[in-house]
């Protein structure tokens, strides 16, 4: 089924629940409503176990087979955003089993424009802009090295803004626990970004700098 263009502001009105009453009902092309409303939350939760942008991918979209194919089993008692990461946690780890692939593969190039999404007015000069992309990298890379336990709840409590409640019942876990993890989480995420930062290089006064100021000094005396 292709996607439609649907009436943003209709759009807008419908609840979850009532998109789900309707897709069930047989408009099916409504099911591209909730696909658009939760492709950055679902993105952002395979994300968390996979880095490999195609395989990402892959498993978005058998995750959302999977909940069109189980439409009718949702009860309700969660939200459905909640419903659908518990799907997409599935679909990341099958992934993972049937890849054979036990650690992250480091894979920042197309991810660096989906996580973080920085406001950008068009007023950077190139300078800003590179510091602002290499930041974001360097915070993806260390949120990539937390144990995989820690980097979930971080992605979807920091990232997403997911709340300690809805994070629970999407991983099956008490409140307690996930304050537990999102708070290690943060305490080893600042070490691996204190980590990164120590380089030789900061503050460094070299390259066109410093020939600029021997060029100035050289041309006075």
């Amino acid at each position: 089924m292709k996607a439609i263009k649907l009436n943003q502001l209709a759009v807008g009105k419908l609840t979850d629940t009532e998109v789900i009453r309707r897709v069930l009902a047989g408009e099916k092309e409504l099911f591209e409503i909730l696909m658009r409303r939760y492709n950055q939350t679902l993105y952002r939760v395979i994300r968390s176990y996979i880095t490999a942008e195609g395989d990402v991918e892959d498993a978005m979209q058998e995750a959302y087979l999977k909940a069109y194919e189980k439409l009718d089993q949702f009860r309700g008692s969660a939200a459905f955003s909640t419903w659908l990461v518990r799907i997409g946690m599935n679909e990341a780890l099958q992934k993972i089993r049937k890849n054979k692939r036990v650690f992250f593969i480091n894979d920042q190039t197309e991810a660096s424009s989906q996580i973080f999404q920085l406001s950008d007015q068009g007023q950077m000069n190139p300078e800003k802009n590179v510091i602002k992309h290499e930041t974001r990298l360097m915070v993806e890379k260390s949120i990539d090295q937390l144990p995989e336990k820690y980097r979930v709840i971080f992605m979807l409590h920091q990232v997403e803004g997911m709340s300690n409640t809805e994070i629970a019942a999407a991983l099956d876990l008490t409140e307690s626990n996930v304050k537990v993890r999102l708070h290690r989480a943060k305490n080893m995420l600042k070490d691996q970004l204190f980590k990164q930062s120590l380089d030789a290089t900061a503050f460094e006064f070299g390259n066109s700098r410093c020939d600029g100021i021997v060029q100035y000094v050289m041309d006075r005396i």
